[in-house]
């Protein structure tokens, strides 16, 4: 596994060392799909933007100042790409009617009954919970928790105020948990208090 940095990898790409970039590819493909497919719902959309994404991060990688991550320049190339593929498409998300009033005892409970869910099934349900949520709250799901960027690299990645990402991620999370729940409601898979 290489564990140089990414600007080392850089350096010696505009160095004139090409087959580096074959190592920035490898390092952030499938997070660059994952953001993608859960915005754009396609995979071989996702794939063609996800490769895009890429060869438009190669020819501008001279302009790349370092002000901000590698990582986080890269998503917000794979994010404007998704969002104009979206604009053309003149797709609508549709919105999950869901009841906004949750409370932490029931987040608890999801919590808990995920624990009792075997790794795979539970990643499972989690990736079609979020496919459920709209191309925008799916997307700030992922940023947040999946890549783990915090709420200023949402913010340069999407160019929405950091505010608004709050909001936004506050109700996406209720959204999707409360997906999760109706999930193990139906499946008669959440445990009562005492069980826990």
């Amino acid at each position: 596994m290489d564990h140089q940095s990414d600007q080392y990898h850089i350096d010696a790409i505009l160095a004139g060392d090409i087959d580096a970039y074959a190592i920035l590819i490898e390092r952030y493909q499938n997070f660059i799909y994952t953001l993608v497919i859960r915005m754009v719902r396609n995979h071989e959309i996702a794939e063609e933007i996800a490769q895009d994404t890429f060869i438009k991060a190669y020819l501008s990688l001279a302009g790349f100042e370092g002000k901000s991550k590698f990582s986080s320049w890269l998503y917000t190339i794979a994010y404007r790409k998704s969002l104009d593929y979206l604009k053309a498409k003149k797709r609508q998300a549709t919105p999950v009617d869901i009841d906004s009033d949750l409370t932490a005892h029931i987040i608890e409970d999801v919590k808990n009954a995920f624990q009792l869910l075997e790794d795979k099934e539970r990643k499972e349900i989690i990736k079609n919970a979020i496919l459920k949520l709209s191309e925008m709250e799916a997307s700030l799901i992922t940023l947040f928790y999946f890549e783990e960027k915090d709420i200023k690299e949402i913010s340069s990645i999407t160019g929405m105020s950091p505010s608004n990402i709050k909001v936004k991620l506050h109700r996406s999370r209720k959204k999707l948990y409360t997906l999760l729940k109706s999930y193990h409601v139906s499946e008669n898979r959440i445990p009562n208090e005492r069980a826990i």
